[in-house]
Order: C-alpha cells, then structure tokens, then sequence
C-alpha cells in the first residue's frame, strides 16, 4: 500500500504503521525535511530517487516529492471500536453506502478530527480504505479505527444491545439541533445517491436533519458528517 503527499506521509509517521520505505525526492525541501528526519528516527529506509521516479510511482500524481510504502491497511473489529469508548460515551461513525473514495477519505478526517472511536464501512457497495483514502483523509487513516462489516443493520443491532443511541442523517428528520446527542451514540450517514437505506434508517432510533436555508436540498455527505460531528461534540463538552 503506497500512501502519498506530505501531510499523510508525516501522520503516517506518526502513527504505529509497520513502514517498508520511503521514496523522497534528492535533495529535499522544506517539510520533506522534517519527513526524512521523523523517518530517521524510526529506522525506516528512504531512497532518494529523482522526481521522474515518483512520478512513475504515483497513483494520481500528488505525490509532493514523497511516497512511503507499508502493509496493507488493517482493518478494525467492531468490538476493537466499542472497547476503545471514554467514560464520557462512545462515539462512532457509520457508513451506509458511501462508494466514492473522496467522501470516505474526507469522512474519516472527520471522524478523527471530532474525536470519534472509529468508523465502519460495509464489506460491499461501498469504498475501501486505499492509497487515495488515506492521501485524501489527510494521513486521518493512520490514526482512526475502520471496522468493514458484512451487514450495517447487524451492526447497528450489536451497537443497540452495548447502550449505543443511533441517529441516521436524512434531510426529513427532526433539527439536529434539538438532538441530545451524549452518551454513546452512533451517527449513520448515507450513500451519495441513496442516503441512509430505508431497513437501517427504520432500525435507528432517530432520524436528524441539518436546516437548508438555500435552494439546493441536499449536502455532500461528508460536510453533513462535519455538522453532525461537530454537533455532537459541543453537546459531549
């Protein structure tokens, strides 16, 4: 699994991913320093090749002068997510179809920006954590649990029976605003087309809605990921 960019490749650094080596532009510059440095620290081999080389190397052609490579990502159990909850209530994120590699990567930064214990994604109809996952998550992937499950509304099920309160984001809920949002709960959004399914929605125990004040009536899933989240995280304080 290659990961690519500065910012991802420093929290890649920082995390405790099993790093194979590192692929640095000769002569490195500014961050690149600081990446060759933190490498320095862990051991991790780099190789200085020239810029041609990492174009070849790259996926999309963001590479910023750096590649590392490592193991394949590894995922998280769903008990790993409920076992890592605070005293204060867990916190989790739910996936319900999210295909597009953008959203997912951008939920996940979310995610371990507002300091939830994990987030699960379904085995099926829905994107991976890949190379682009994590570039796009900002190097969030290195950090946060993602548990891939077979079934979400199983899921939701288990989450139920450890005290976990569900709320699925659909655009007919009730204001989020008005939510309580404390205590452990588990936030499901949906697929960019489809949104939350009906089966899941009816299996959580409420349905949110953000307020639209303009005339488009919809969000990109991952910013209403962010205003729930961070929704969610005034009430907890």
């Amino acid at each position: 699994m290659k990961t690519e960019g500065r910012n991802a490749v420093l929290e890649l650094l920082k995390s405790d991913k099993n790093i194979d080596k590192l692929l640095l532009e000769k002569n490195p510059q500014g961050s690149l320093k600081s990446i060759f440095a933190e490498a320095r620290k862990r051991n991790i081999r780099v190789q200085f090749v020239d810029r041609k080389v990492l174009d070849k190397e790259s996926a999309e052609g963001r590479h910023q002068g750096v590649i590392a490579f490592c193991s394949d990502f590894k995922y998280s159990s769903l008990d790993d997510i409920i076992n890592s909850r605070s005293s204060d209530g867990g916190f989790v994120i739910i996936c319900d179809g999210i295909e597009d590699v953008h959203n997912l990567g951008s939920v996940i930064r979310v995610a371990e920006c507002a300091g939830a214990d994990g987030v699960v994604i379904p085995s099926t109809n829905s994107a991976s954590v890949t190379d682009a996952v994590v570039r796009i998550s900002a190097g969030a992937a290195n950090h946060m649990k993602v548990a891939k499950v077979n079934s979400v509304n199983r899921t939701v099920d288990e989450l139920k029976k450890n005290g976990y309160w569900l709320y699925a984001l659909e655009a007919d809920g009730s204001n989020i605003y008005d939510a309580d949002l404390t205590g452990n709960i588990a936030i499901v959004v949906g697929g960019e087309d489809s949104g939350v399914r009906r089966l899941t929605r009816e299996k959580c125990d409420f349905t949110l809605s953000i307020p639209l004040k303009g005339k488009v009536n919809s969000l990109n899933a991952s910013v209403a990921l962010g205003i729930a989240a961070y929704e969610a995280v005034r009430k907890r304080q």
